[in-house]
């Protein structure tokens, strides 16, 4: 691959990356303050409890994690060390 390939799809990869963090901060401060009122939704239409929708909640936020982490910050990483050698 030419070097600026590399360096524009690090660069692709890396703000991928920061959109996502960015993304999943308003998810989990949009989640914390309407807490109350989604718990209040799922009881009532979809018969989940608190603790079931607690648990939804953390898996979500965990896979967000692992989807921000290994498909946007690890390439980005890969491609910023293969930049650096050439």
């Amino acid at each position: 691959m030419e070097r600026e390939k590399i360096i524009f799809l690090r660069n692709l990869f890396f703000r991928a990356f920061i959109i996502g963090v960015l993304v999943a901060l308003f998810y989990f401060i949009v989640t914390y303050a309407f807490w109350d009122i989604w718990v209040a939704w799922t009881t009532r239409f979809l018969r989940i409890d608190e603790k079931e929708l607690a648990k939804l909640v953390l898996m979500f936020f965990l896979e967000l994690r692992l989807v921000i982490v290994f498909l946007f910050l690890v390439p980005a990483l890969a491609l910023h060390w293969s930049a650096q050698k050439k």
